[in-house]
């Protein structure tokens, strides 16, 4: 008989190495709840304090993320030119993944191979650039303009996630995230 503590520190963290560890092992959709809580240690009631469902473990972070990046959008320069308030912002945010470069391999492995779960990753990104968009409106940035430089700014971010996950040389998040904003605004020089 498995005896567990009633409380364990870093509950949360051992959860999600348990779940990355079983996704990649096993599959997302053949891993359970029941199994990630017991390679952690922890009961199922305990996961369902931290984590509405299965998925929600890869996407853990996610509304602190937004958050940083709003608040960093909110409190650029006045003068900023909206895309240079997103792009600051998201360069500013790669010390939110620092340390997390093996981790965030490895979940995007398991999040590629499941199509319900690129969906959800979509719908993340959907929403943090509708909030970035609303924060350069609130800055007073006008619409198009307000919607476009958010959701280009986050195309940009998603490429350079893309290369740092996939490409083994490349360590340094906030390098990528600017060279990816450079890109943007030299695909969209007028001529």
């Amino acid at each position: 008989m498995c005896v567990m503590a009633r409380w364990e520190p870093n509950a949360r963290e051992r959860l999600r190495q348990a779940a990355l560890e079983l996704y990649g092992e096993r599959g997302f959709e053949q891993t359970t709840v029941a199994e990630i809580a017991k390679r952690a240690g922890l009961t199922e009631r305990t996961f369902f304090r931290y984590f509405a469902d299965k998925p929600e473990v890869l996407f853990d972070g996610s509304d602190a993320l937004q958050i940083g990046i709003v608040a960093r959008v909110a409190a650029a320069p006045a003068s900023a030119a909206p895309l240079a308030a997103v792009a600051s912002a998201l360069a500013a945010t790669a010390e939110f993944f620092e340390g997390m470069r093996d981790y965030a391999v490895r979940r995007q492995a398991v999040i590629k191979a499941n199509s319900g779960l690129l969906e959800r990753e979509l719908i993340k990104m959907a929403k943090l650039a509708s909030a970035v968009a609303l924060a350069l409106r609130d800055r007073g940035v006008a619409e198009p303009a307000a919607t476009l430089a958010a959701e280009a700014g986050i195309a940009a971010f998603k490429t350079a996630f893309q290369r740092w996950v996939s490409e083994p040389e490349q360590h340094d998040f906030a390098a990528l995230i600017r060279q990816s904003i450079d890109d943007l605004r030299a695909v969209a020089a007028v001529r």
